[in-house]
């Protein structure tokens, strides 16, 4: 692992939501310094947005694949 173990940092946030069901979220932290050893810095050109977002149906097509796990239907 490129990490040393104070290096990451994970945190779970978790509690009731406003409709009363717990929800949970997972927090990760790197060094700063852990990563410009691995050549991830601020000025690097991939660090920056360098074109538009993609479409809105982009994001909610990779939401639902990650809370549901599904596909699209294949083709026949």
């Amino acid at each position: 692992m490129p990490f040393a173990g104070d290096d990451v940092r994970f945190d779970l946030m978790c509690g009731p939501g406003a409709d009363g069901r717990w929800r949970g979220s997972i927090g990760v932290r790197v060094e700063a310094d852990a990563l410009r050893r691995l050549g991830l810095h601020p000025s690097q050109p991939s660090s920056v947005v360098d074109g538009p977002s993609p479409p809105k149906w982009w994001h909610a097509a990779g939401e639902r694949y990650a809370v549901t796990g599904s596909r699209l239907p294949r083709r026949p």
